[in-house]
């Protein structure tokens, strides 16, 4: 169980890039990175508008003249100083991500950046080996995996307790984009422009959400073909979309189905999984993240709860309140935070065997989003053709 005691010799300096007043995400990653003492937010570049930044920066306690009004003026203001920022969040637009990640790292920062992580896995690939010669840790903020019950499935899976798995069905929608974009926000307005959100909008926005956790859950089964189905119902938002099905044939014949859409009208916005195998089947939503279903052939159905003895050792390293009280999304963003800091740590001390073991979003799993994504477009602009996994 996590209680807040320092894992790591010293917390991290750690800036930001984005996640400003008017940014939807700049809150989560702080309250994340702000929960165990791993990191101290030292500088930031928060805004477009340099004022405002620094009128934000000041106020949760930045001081004014490490409130940059550029990411490149944070790198080169920053390299001057003895106390410089070790780390940098990138919280901006997806088309920025690229040419942020690669100036810090150049700089010999680390780094920990929104995802879709790039546009292309070329650039992943990039991105990759500059990290390596450098010596530098690449995180990205799949933020819903710190969840425990999340851990347990996996555990579950490597236990066999489910059998072999036969069934993917994961789905994430929500209905804040069913009406059209007139007067919409600069939030929607640059995630459903291709030359700043990139080949997709839902799929890369929340889609690769569903596929990393299904990575971290299934680590052993890998695509083999896809069929991606993509429509813009609000026609002001094509070529990319507001709603997406993929299916997937995996390597040992399971069968997958995912479903993103952000014009479910109605939807509050919520997360669920099914993963079926041939002796049990489990199932777990974002809105219960407390619960997890487990449902053996032949036996009464069963609700796990977050945080009791009987669970896996891998979920109950990763719970924070105890089985009395409620896991929260902010709970998972500080676990995923925590492990990206101790990836650092280990990095910076030389401990390959650690990085080995350790659990942690990192460059690959950026990489196998984007790798995903790829595919999916490349099958829906074939005309919802099945294509190998390339």
């Amino acid at each position: 169980m996590i209680n807040g005691e320092r894992s790591i010799e010293r917390p991290l300096r750690w800036g930001m890039v984005g996640g400003g007043r008017t940014g939807q995400v700049g809150y989560k990653h702080r309250t994340g990175a702000q929960r165990d003492g791993t990191y101290r937010l030292v500088c930031g570049a928060f805004d477009l508008e340099a004022e405002r930044g620094r009128d934000f920066g000041t106020k949760i306690g930045v001081s004014a003249d490490r409130c940059y009004g550029h990411y490149k003026e944070l790198i080169a203001g920053e390299a001057r100083r003895e106390d410089g920022v070790e780390v940098v969040s990138i919280a901006t637009p997806n088309f920025t991500h690229y040419e942020i990640t690669k100036s810090c790292l150049e700089a010999g920062l680390h780094v920990i950046c929104e995802k879709p992580l790039f546009f292309t896995v070329t650039e992943c690939d990039e991105i990759a080996k500059l990290a390596e010669e450098k010596n530098l840790i690449v995180g990205v903020t799949y933020g819903f995996t710190g969840h425990p019950l999340v851990h347990q499935m996996a555990a579950m899976v490597k236990k066999d307790m489910l059998g072999e798995i036969r069934i993917v069905d994961m789905q994430y929608t929500h209905g804040f984009n069913s009406g059209d974009d007139a007067g919409a926000g600069e939030a929607v307005k640059w995630r459903t422009n291709p030359k700043t959100a990139g080949p997709t909008f839902v799929l890369g926005d929340i889609g690769t959400h569903l596929y990393y956790l299904s990575e971290v859950v299934l680590p052993h089964l890998k695509i083999e073909k896809l069929l991606c189905d993509r429509k813009a119902f609000i026609p002001t938002r094509a070529p990319l979309e507001d709603h997406a099905t993929v299916l997937m044939h995996y390597d040992n014949g399971a069968r997958g189905r995912l479903w993103v859409s952000s014009v479910n009208a109605g939807n509050m916005g919520s997360q669920r999984y099914r993963f079926v195998g041939s002796k049990a089947s489990i199932e777990w939503s974002d809105a219960q993240p407390d619960q997890l279903i487990y449902e053996v052939q032949g036996e009464p159905t069963r609700t796990l709860h977050h945080g009791m003895p009987y669970l896996e050792e891998e979920s109950l390293a990763a719970d924070r309140m105890g089985a009395l009280h409620t896991e929260g999304l902010g709970d998972s963003w500080a676990n995923i935070y925590l492990w990206i800091a101790q990836a650092i740590d280990a990095k910076r001390r030389g401990d390959e065997a650690f990085l080995r073991s350790h659990h942690y979003p990192g460059i690959e799993a950026g990489t196998e989003g984007v790798r995903w994504l790829e595919n999916c477009v490349r099958s829906a602009d074939a005309g919802a053709a099945w294509v190998d996994f390339k």
